[in-house]
């Protein structure tokens, strides 16, 4: 535990993060620097809540991510708990932290460049034809989803302190040249002891849609690693569906009657209706996804899988998956009314 002080300013609180712990600590750059990597924030790659992010280049030629931060909250803990968080890590599946810059008021993370940007932009049909995408194939969808199972088990497991993200979302999951990807934005990420099966947060943190429902409603059970487990299941039910699960401002009649209506087919073993299946593989590989979900969004905690489970029941064969309970949607709505139904051909 970082012992903050509330007369600390920014930059006394990020010397007492980072000192004498023995984890190196990236490169820090200067502001005059990013702007010179940035071209003066020429190429604009998104933006966010968060701020923007830019295309840049270091010295010897190397393509970065700059993430510029606004609107920083708690005198910049979420820039520096990313800080922290990301430094500690060294896997496949999480993205690479290259440098920062923390000058007065100004905060900047030096990422490394990920080709195909956010996930985000590749399965939501909505996106298809203005982004000029198509559906990324059933073969590349499951070797996402494994590719994030295998980043969160590291950070739940892997690394000496367990990480656990709070913000796992297809937004936040970046993908490479290949498609391969990786896990990125640890500012909601919280350190803990791996003996600690349960944490204590002061209010909820997340995105609406992916939280869950133990971190808004403390009566369900504790928080822990099953609450990334949960924003994993809902991530992999938007990429196998193609739309967003949850929409604010309507009930949620459609969301519930998908789910149920999946589960049924599994139990039945009928066709699950879904687009884009051409082959076997496809068919098997969707129902492997779906199954793996539904049991990571179950409303008890301990009722879902550790992500070491999920690694293996994705990576195993999919008729020695047993149908899960039926589940029940728990995460509060988010701010864009769409329907699960478009995802049921």
């Amino acid at each position: 535990m970082v012992p903050w002080s509330k007369k600390m300013n920014g930059f006394d609180k990020f010397e007492v993060a980072f000192e004498n712990d023995g984890i190196s600590i990236p490169r820090r750059y200067s502001y005059a620097e990013i702007t010179r990597m940035t071209n003066s924030f020429k190429e604009k790659l998104g933006q966010g809540g968060y701020g923007s992010v830019y295309k840049g280049n270091l010295p010897n030629g190397r393509l970065v991510a700059v993430k510029i931060l606004s609107n920083l909250r708690g005198n910049g803990e979420e820039f520096i708990n990313e800080v922290n968080s990301i430094r500690r890590t060294s896997h496949v599946n999480i993205v690479n932290l290259l440098g920062f810059c923390f000058h007065k008021s100004k905060r900047a993370l030096v990422y490394e460049f990920m080709a195909n940007g956010s996930l985000e932009k590749f399965i939501y049909e909505e996106n298809y034809s203005k982004l000029g995408h198509c559906h990324l194939g059933w073969d590349t969808l499951y070797q996402i989803s494994l590719g994030i199972a295998q980043g969160l088990e590291y950070l739940h497991r892997g690394c000496n302190s367990r990480i656990l993200h709070f913000d796992i979302k297809p937004h936040n999951i970046l993908l490479d040249e290949n498609y391969h990807p990786k896990i990125s934005d640890f500012g909601l990420a919280k350190i803990c002891h791996q003996d600690e099966s349960t944490i204590s947060l002061f209010g909820a943190r997340g995105t609406a849609g992916f939280i869950a429902p133990e971190v808004f409603c403390r009566n369900i059970g504790g928080i822990s690693h099953k609450s990334d487990v949960y924003s994993f299941g809902m991530t992999v039910l938007e990429m196998v569906g193609g739309r967003k699960n949850i929409g604010a401002g309507a009930d949620r009649t459609s969301e519930v009657f998908f789910l149920h209506l999946i589960h049924k087919r599994l139990e039945l073993q009928e066709e699950l209706g879904l687009q884009n299946i051409v082959n076997e593989g496809d068919r098997e590989k969707a129902r492997k996804m779906i199954i793996v979900s539904l049991w990571s969004i179950q409303t008890n905690p301990s009722n879902r899988p550790t992500m070491s489970e999920v690694v293996d029941k994705l990576r195993g064969s999919v008729d020695c998956l047993q149908v899960p309970p039926k589940p029940y949607l728990s995460s509060p709505s988010r701010s864009s009314p769409t329907s699960l139904m478009s995802m049921i051909v």
